[in-house]
This record gives C-alpha cells, structure tokens and sequence, in this order.
C-alpha cells in the first residue's frame, strides 16, 4: 500500500497506477529475428522429443499457436506430456540473444515515467530476465508475471477452456482444454492481476498479440497494440514502435510536467506512424 500511496502523491491526476508490459515483439521488435529463431527451437522439439512428423510439424504448430496463444498449451491440451523445463531449455535456452541489443532509448523512457511499471509474459522467468538483460532494461520493471508464476510446480490449476473455428463446417468448435494458464485466456490475466495487485481500470496494457489484447479489453485493461500503427477492435492505441509511446501517450508525462510546474499542451495521438 506504501507503493500505491507513493505515486499517487507523485502523479494524482494520472489515470494509470500501472503500465503492464509483455515482452516478446513488444519491448524489441519482430525484425530482430529472436522469434523466428523460437519458431524454429519450437518445430525441431516437436519432431525430436515429441516424435511429430515432421512434416505436419509446421501447420500444426502455427495452428496450436493460434487456438491456444502458445504452441505448448496447445500440446499439452493435446495430451503429450513432457517436462516444462526440458521445453523452455530447449525452445529458449538455445536462441541467440545476442540478435538483441542495449536499447537506451526505451530505457529513458521508461525511467521517465514514475508509473509503477510489470512485465506480464507467457515465456519461462529465464528467458524473461535475459531478454531484459540484453535490452538493459533490468531495472525498469517492479515485478514480472511469467510462465512459473502462472503456473507453478506441483499444483493443480484450472483447465483453460477453447473455442476453435472449423475451417471446413465453418462453425465454432469446443477444442480440448489445456492445463497451461497463458495469454490470451482470461484466467491468465485474472490470475495476473491478483498476485501483482493490480486494477484492471487503472492499468495500460502493452502487447503485440491482438488476441491478447482484446482479452484484456474484455478484463477491463486499457490496450496498445504494439508493432502496429493502425487499431482494430479491442485496441486503444496502436504503436509501430515501443520507442514511440511518447508520442502517441503523451498523457502519461502530463502530470509528470505538470508536477514542475512546466505548461503542456495535450495532444492525445491514438495512431502513429513514425518508426523509430
């Protein structure tokens, strides 16, 4: 409560207590290549330790992505069993992180924000800290939601329960349930915001998975598309770029200006399209 009470004094005429961060294609983009690299640690497990052939293996990953926000829920829903942490060594602990690099742009910017500021991501903490070690952003963030937080050894969670769509009879279908609690299914992010304290109508989520974001608009977050500069449904804001939240959310630094004693003109940008 001290934590709360200490921004409020700093900004009380913000909207947001929080900004919530996913990390993936959101805090570097998808042209570094780190994701690709994923994709193909995903398709080569599938084949190696899961015995898939490997010619399905492509469409069946991209398929489980889509109906399960990740490939794993979507195999495990299917009923092969294997161990969470041979998965993520393999999947994450081989990508090149070096692809990434020290981002002190994004860094500035965040540190410029006195908004209490947590990663919500679907990778393993392992990865999570590493891709922030490789941005420099470590000390950017109060808390980090991950893979282990949502679901954790040794305990039983609820099943998340999917609706697919039937290319052929082009009708909704009820897919099998999958033990992994990820994004985009809501008890990811209820779960979210209970161990992290955080109000959904006070919050301004950050994520480059529309899927994702229109969960979130269901839950009562704020959304903002990134790696996007036009909004579809479900999105408040879209950004091409991480590094131009400033532009399009300059609401965000207005009470910071105002607090100086600076005058400031409030110009909200929904859309942008500059690339950074």
């Amino acid at each position: 409560m001290e934590f709360k009470n200490e921004y409020q004094q700093q900004i009380p005429q913000s909207k947001y207590e929080c900004l919530l961060f996913d990390v993936d294609d959101t805090l570097y983009p998808l042209s570094s290549g780190l994701s690709a690299e994923c994709t193909k640690n995903i398709r080569e497990y599938m084949v190696k330790k899961l015995g898939i052939e490997k010619t399905k293996v492509p469409e069946m990953c991209a398929q489980l992505y889509k109906d399960y926000g990740t490939t794993m829920a979507g195999l495990r829903a299917l009923g092969y069993d294997f161990d969470h942490d041979d998965y993520h060594s393999f999947v994450h602990g081989r990508l090149p992180y070096e692809y990434l690099k020290p981002d002190p742009v994004l860094k500035a910017l965040l540190h410029s924000l006195p908004i209490r500021k947590v990663i919500f991501s679907n990778a393993n903490e392992a990865h999570v800290a590493e891709v922030l070690r490789r941005l420099g952003l470590e000390d950017c963030f109060e808390d980090v939601i991950c893979f282990e937080s949502l679901n954790p050894k040794n305990q039983d969670s609820p099943k998340s329960s999917v609706t697919g769509y039937d290319d052929v009879s082009k009708r909704a279908v009820v897919l099998p349930e999958s033990p992994i609690i990820c994004k985009p299914f809501e008890n990811a992010f209820q779960q979210a915001f209970k161990m992290a304290k955080i109000t959904p109508h006070k919050t301004l989520f950050f994520d480059d998975s529309i899927r994702n974001i229109q969960t979130a608009k269901l839950t009562g977050l704020d959304t903002v598309l990134v790696g996007f500069s036009q909004r579809k449904k479900g999105v408040d804001y879209a950004l091409e770029s991480i590094h131009n939240i400033k532009e399009a959310l300059p609401e965000l630094w207005e009470s910071v200006k105002k607090s100086k004693g600076g005058r400031y003109s409030r110009k909200v940008g929904i859309e942008t399209h500059v690339k950074a």
